[in-house]
């Protein structure tokens, strides 16, 4: 008899397909200043025909703004196949060569030393191997190059929480939803500091930052 070897899905909770994603691309979008800010800073640096790899970009939203510099080649993998299509809809209206694929952070098919920046936001608290995941970005990351994570942290208080979405300006129902979303789903999902540090350990990076952001950290890795 065959053993059939269950694979262990590669996020928490509810996939983020149908109307769920297109929600959270609908609240997102009034966030595109940010995303272009965020572009800004994360090409500084980066030479002329760098590649990029965004894991788990949802909408596709900051991949689109760092492809519309002209100067990148832009990957986004997502394991959620409505944001793909949504992802690929927008690269396509906004006329910029962003691609983007379905895969699993936890085995990425890319061949090893293949990017020079990695960036994830607002999604590793989301995957249900986080050391794997993390393996997998040392493991496509050129040598001398950096990855990116900014995430929520456990010990956000609920004031910061709701100053953070209020300051978002998403309209009185979706703010409720969203609040609902981060106090009863997210904390519960995101790390502290030293269970990133551990994470981060045991994956086999060994130069790392961790700066305090809104909400969360980001946190710059580099091979």
């Amino acid at each position: 008899m065959e053993i059939v070897t269950m694979q262990p899905k590669g996020y928490k909770g509810l996939g983020m397909e149908g109307g769920i994603a297109r929600w959270y691309t609908k609240i997102t979008g009034k966030d595109r200043a940010e995303f272009e800010v965020l572009a800004q800073r994360m090409s500084e640096g980066l030479p002329a025909g760098a590649r990029v790899l965004e894991v788990a970009p949802g909408p596709g939203y900051f991949a689109i703004a760092l492809a519309k510099r002209g100067m990148f080649d832009v990957t986004g993998l997502d394991i959620s196949k409505t944001f793909v299509e949504i992802a690929r809809k927008n690269a396509k209206e906004r006329g910029v060569a962003a691609s983007f694929e379905v895969g699993n952070a936890s085995q990425m098919r890319f061949e090893e030393n293949t990017f020079d920046l990695i960036f994830c936001r607002a999604a590793f608290k989301n995957f249900s191997e986080p050391v794997k995941a993390l393996e997998e970005m040392r493991r496509v990351l050129r040598p001398g190059r950096r990855a990116v994570i900014i995430d929520l942290r456990r010990d956000a208080s609920i004031e910061e929480i709701d100053r953070y979405i209020e300051h978002a300006d998403m309209g009185a129902l979706n703010a409720l939803v969203t609040k609902f979303a981060f106090r009863h789903m997210l904390l519960k999902r995101a790390y502290t500091r030293p269970q990133f540090e551990r994470f981060i350990a045991e994956s086999g990076w060994t130069q790392f930052r961790i700066d305090d952001a809104p909400v969360g950290f980001e946190i710059t890795l580099t091979k």
